[in-house]
């Protein structure tokens, strides 16, 4: 019995030495496999990484198109309103400068009619005005048509 467990034992050890051979044969036959499926994967990871990158940088540059476009809409956008308050500020001065020349005119008929046949308050107007003046000169028609000039001066 001694024998057999001998044997067993030295069964079991030749048996775990070829396990154990057999296991570094299939490691050093599969690393160098393993190696090439983990660069594969590795390769296929760094693609996709790319492919990611690629596509935020499309969508960040549409993204920024997409915001010049709106800002230049709304500066267009802005000069037509501007444009048009600026017609319509210049139509309503056109319109009060229309309507002061209307007062204004109203204002010289009345005027005018009021002085038509009203030679005496034409006179004391005239008289004031001479009483205001500071220093000037009149010059009044004569026969021929030729002022009296520099009467003023004589007696200075």
């Amino acid at each position: 019995m001694y024998q057999n467990k001998q044997a067993l034992a030295l069964g079991s050890v030749v048996f775990l030495f070829f396990a154990f051979i057999m296991l570094i044969f299939v490691a050093l036959w599969a690393w160098p496999k393993y190696n090439v499926y983990k660069q594969e994967l590795n390769g296929r990871a760094a693609l996709k990484e790319a492919e990611w990158s690629k596509q935020i940088l499309i969508e960040e540059a549409k993204a920024r198109e997409q915001a010049a476009l709106m800002q230049a809409k709304a500066k267009v956008t802005l000069a037509e309103a501007e444009g048009k308050a600026k017609i319509v500020r210049a139509k309503a001065e056109g319109a009060a400068d229309i309507e002061r020349a209307k007062a204004a005119a109203e204002a010289n008929r009345i005027i005018g009619e009021s002085l038509k046949n009203n030679e005496e308050y034409l006179r004391y107007i005239w008289i004031k005005g001479l009483q205001d003046g500071n220093g000037e000169r009149i010059y009044i028609p004569t026969e021929a048509g030729l002022p009296i000039l520099e009467a003023g001066k004589a007696g200075k």
